[in-house]
This record gives structure tokens, C-alpha cells and sequence, in this order.
């Protein structure tokens, strides 16, 4: 385990060019406890494992809001989500015992999503994570000089990618993601873009017979599909992975501050 934490926080000045901060918490740390009645509510819920975990997971978002340089009280959750005061935003990952986040300093739109695999996952999980489209991934090198995407790496990347895309404003952008199947991984250099396999759709949809009669009309406008691509990189962990968000993605494989639209 100090090994995967070393690993780990040797990845700090990655992700703070990035312009990630990172915090992280191990569930053996002494003096994890709740930091108000909101986390305390929760953790009492919970078992004792769960607790520890829990509570290790706020810490470590906490420390990482630290690093952009924002403070952060008590961290309560809705569902499972943690729900961040404004201003504030991380996402949180566990494996293993060990609590890890990344955090934006305010202002940034960057997409924000992490996730820590330190147990590879058995070949058969392949079913849960892929389709058939996605599968010769598997045997693709990650970096010019890298070896193949694992199963391990593709899932973790999709679970980051999950997770950037729960926090766009609106539910439009996730209605069509129910498992990690409905999300399109492509791989372009040593990065991968992860995405819906159904694009968002924002505004009124028109007929393609109607447009030229509707467009005529003032105030009208056309449907607009939304592609919501992210770009994820996965770095090692020892004998697992660590995936982040790095940001988004257009049509043709470049960096791009927004999600790219395009009328429908």
C-alpha cells in the first residue's frame, strides 16, 4: 500500500499542469472523522468499512481543494454523490484502502472526473465494459512507445469519463448513460476520448422538410446535437491505474474548451 501511495503522489506535477490539485487519504489514518452533521448523519449509516472509506474519501477531497487553494467544510452527499458548496468541485475515487481527488480551482470548466483501480480486473469483466466495436482496444498500444490498453485501464478511463459527465449542468447530458456499455471509447495517441454513444440534443427538433419554413421565422432556431467527449488519460499505478479527465474533445480528436455542438 505505501507503494501505491508513493506511485500516487508522484502524479502531482502531472496533474497540476493539468490544473488539477490532488488530495489524498488512506482509511488507516488516524484522526478521520466527520467534518459536520451532514458527513456524521451519513457515516453512521454505514458499515464500519464503509465508514472509513467514506470518510477518508471527503479528506481526501478536501486536501485537494486545498492545493487550488480553496477551503472546504463538511462535504454532504445526495444519493451517492457528494454535493460540493459553490464554487467548490472534486471528484473522488477509492480503492483498496486508498481515498483519492482531484480538484479544479474555481472558475475552470474543465471537465472533472478520477478513478483508482488497484486490483485488475478478470478477462470476463470484458462483457460489462465493452462492445464488440471496442474490443480490439484491448490489443491497441496505448503510447507510440507503450504496450496495449488493459481491461483494467479501458474501465477505469470509462468510470473518470462517467463521472466528468454527471457534472454538466442539466441531465440531458447523461439520460442515455445507464452502464459503461452506453459510453464509445476511442483511443487518440495516449489519451482516450470517451463519450455517449447517443449525442446530447439541446433546442426544439425540426423536421428537415420544416427548416427552410421555420428558419424563415424570427426567433426560431434549429435542434443542436451536443457531442460530449472527454479526453481521459490513464497512467500507472503499480499493478493498477489511475485515470483522470483532461478535457474535452471535438470531432476530430483535438482539445476543445466546450463541448462541440452542431446543429440537427
Amino acid at each position: 500500500m505505501p507503494a501505491a501511495v508513493a506511485a500516487l503522489t508522484r502524479l502531482r506535477p502531472c496533474l497540476a499542469a493539468a490544473g488539477l490539485g490532488l488530495g489524498l487519504a488512506h482509511v488507516g489514518e488516524p484522526g478521520l472523522c466527520p467534518a459536520g452533521p451532514a458527513e456524521a448523519s451519513a457515516a453512521a449509516t454505514m458499515t464500519p468499512g464503509r465508514r472509513r472509506e467514506f470518510l477518508a474519501g471527503r479528506e481526501a477531497a478536501r486536501r485537494a481543494l486545498r492545493a487550488v487553494g480553496v477551503d472546504c467544510g463538511e462535504i454532504p452527499r445526495e444519493g451517492r454523490l457528494p454535493v460540493f458548496a459553490p464554487g467548490r468541485s472534486a471528484s473522488i475515487t477509492h480503492s483498496a484502502g486508498i481515498a483519492v481527488a482531484v480538484a479544479r480551482a474555481p472558475g475552470e470548466h474543465a471537465p472533472l472526473g478520477c478513478d483508482l483501480e488497484l486490483r485488475p480486473l478478470p478477462c470476463d469483466a470484458a462483457r460489462l465494459v465493452l462492445v464488440p466495436d471496442e474490443e480490439s482496444l484491448l490489443g491497441e498500444p496505448a503510447t507510440a512507445g507503450g504496450g496495449p490498453w488493459s481491461l483494467t485501464g479501458l474501465f477505469s478511463a470509462k468510470e473518470a469519463a462517467w463521472k466528468a459527465l454527471h457534472l454538466v449542468p442539466g441531465p440531458a447530458g447523461t439520460a442515455s448513460m445507464r452502464t459503461l456499455r452506453d459510453l464509445r471509447a476511442e483511443p487518440y495517441g495516449d489519451v482516450l476520448h470517451i463519450g455517449p454513444r447517443i449525442d446530447r440534443h439541446v433546442g426544439p427538433r425540426i423536421a428537415p422538410s420544416s427548416r427552410p419554413r421555420i428558419a424563415s421565422r424570427a426567433g426560431q432556431s434549429y435542434g443542436v446535437r451536443v457531442r460530449m467527449r472527454v479526453q481521459v488519460r490513464v497512467l500507472p499505478v503499480g499493478a493498477g491505474v489511475f485515470s483522470y479527465a483532461v478535457g474535452w474533445a471535438d470531432a476530430d480528436g483535438r482539445s476543445t474548451p466546450e463541448p462541440t455542438a452542431r446543429r440537427s
